[in-house]
């Protein structure tokens, strides 16, 4: 667990618990590609406090500007709704646009193109980091920019990973939408220069492996992470997404395997004295649970 949850799960139970604070609706995006060890994906810092985790994949809150007119290849905004389990397209829509946005403001992958066949390339340098940073800062919409440059949204080339939802207790919630995505080949990320301390390709077999020790919070530096193992670090959405990760056998393989649409939400449990956050780790009917402390 967190340790700003740890704080706010003692105050649930000391004060008694309450009405929970309605969650923000946000995207993230696993992006993947295979390595010598197995599947990688892109893992960030994140300054402050966060609903996504001290280390997380690329995401953020859905905003305003995500309902603004955009090109559009895949899927239609009813048939993202259909396979994300929703009733409401326009969500959908956001959601997928949030995904979109989120990873390109952080990394500077850019899932655009042109047209069905196409993907831009060559992200890196000085202007397109100016362009992330308007966009993330909105002094540009993120459809200012995709229409300046006369692109459309590629969202054939993501896929609805899982639906998590913050535990009750949590000051700041996230309703968070994960989607999967291959890292294009000619596209390299790196982090926001204004926001971004950290961020690698990391192989989720060896986090998993790791995943008692500190070597990755001791390796980012930070004074919040320094020490810590990578449930401390991480909430358990993305913890179990790298679980899962870890076993699959190689990134089209993970891509394309069905999945069933779920809403998780960790419960927050009471040990001698220790809080604990439980989740089940599969569909109900199967009754798999995970422990996180």
């Amino acid at each position: 667990m967190l340790p700003d949850q740890l704080e706010a799960a003692r105050t649930w139970v000391e004060f008694g618990e309450r009405t929970p604070s309605k969650p923000r609706y946000a995207s993230s995006v696993v992006l993947l590609k295979d390595g010598p060890a197995g599947p990688q994906t892109f893992l960030g810092y994140r300054r402050g406090v966060s609903p996504l985790g001290i280390v997380s994949f690329p995401g953020g809150s859905v905003e305003v500007h995500d309902d603004d007119s955009m090109d559009w290849i895949g899927p239609s905004p009813a048939a993202w709704a259909k396979s994300m389990g929703m009733s409401e397209e326009l969500l959908a829509r956001r959601h997928v646009v949030a995904a979109i946005r989120e990873t390109f403001e952080e990394t500077g992958i850019l899932l655009a193109g042109e047209d069905a066949s196409s993907l831009i390339e060559g992200n890196q340098g000085n202007e397109w980091m100016a362009t992330r940073e308007a966009v993330a800062n909105q002094d540009k919409t993120f459809g200012e920019m995709l229409a300046k440059r006369g692109l459309a949204l590629r969202t054939d080339l993501l896929k609805p990973l899982v639906n998590w939802l913050s535990p009750d207790f949590a000051h700041r919630r996230f309703n968070t939408r994960y989607f999967a995505a291959a890292a294009p080949v000619n596209q390299i990320p790196s982090p926001l220069v204004s926001k971004g301390m950290w961020g690698r390709w990391a192989c989720a077999e060896e986090l998993i492996a790791g995943r008692e020790g500190v070597a990755l919070g001791d390796e980012i530096g930070q004074p919040n992470t320094v020490g810590l193992t990578l449930s401390d670090l991480t909430v358990p959405g993305c913890e179990i997404i790298l679980e899962k990760l870890a076993t699959a056998r190689g990134c089209i393989a993970y891509l394309n395997h069905k999945r069933a649409t779920v809403v998780y939400q960790p419960r927050l449990v009471e040990e001698d004295g220790e809080f604990w956050l439980e989740v089940a780790s599969a569909p109900v009917s199967e009754g798999a649970v995970s422990r996180e402390r």
